[in-house]
């Protein structure tokens, strides 16, 4: 089990490349809608750039990183199989599969931009931008604290997370209003 840590350490690396590309792809998004609404020239550069743009993050960095991350927590699951018998580890699966969910609803919204497919707003997106920062939230708590935090606590953690986050979102939108009507 000399390896273990260096398999633990590629898991962890791979994790953290998997979320810069979940934190960053819905803001290219954001851009993306944003520059839909512009007149041209603008309109086409911009749209033509946040494409390959995205399309490299994605299929270059966010997707490779969570197959990665994948393998890697498999092969540690392999090693320690006693952690499937911890209902933190069965929570934190359960997060996974959530988050997989998440991904895969990103990659569909990617396909649609990728084909100037704008089905949601760029408020929307502010808020699906931090469904990652949840998951990384309550994954990281589970696999650090493990069973020594409670399933209320975590929920009212969780919660307050998600209400901080809204409120952030809405005083930000504020502020870009007012930005706007200042710069006339």
């Amino acid at each position: 089990m000399e390896y273990y840590n260096y398999i633990k350490s590629l898991h962890l690396i791979f994790v953290v490349t998997w979320f810069a590309g979940l934190f960053y792809e819905p803001r290219l998004f954001i851009y993306h809608i944003e520059a839909s609404k512009k007149t041209s020239p603008a309109k086409e550069i911009l749209e033509k750039q946040l494409k390959i743009m995205s399309k490299r993050l994605w299929y270059i960095i966010t997707w490779p990183s969570a197959i990665l991350a994948t393998i890697f927590a498999v092969w540690l699951l392999i090693l320690m199989p006693q952690w499937l018998y911890e209902s933190w580890m069965l929570i934190k699966i359960g997060f996974i599969f959530f988050l997989f969910a998440y991904h895969l609803k990103t990659h569909q919204m990617f396909l649609q931009l990728q084909r100037d497919e704008i089905r949601y707003s760029s408020n929307f997106m502010r808020i699906w931008n931090e469904g990652a920062t949840l998951f990384l939230f309550a994954i990281v708590f589970l696999a650090i604290v493990k069973s020594a935090i409670h399933w209320i606590f975590m929920l009212l953690g969780t919660l307050g997370l998600i209400l901080f986050l809204l409120l952030g979102i809405r005083l930000y939108k504020r502020l870009r209003k007012k930005s706007r009507i200042d710069h006339g």
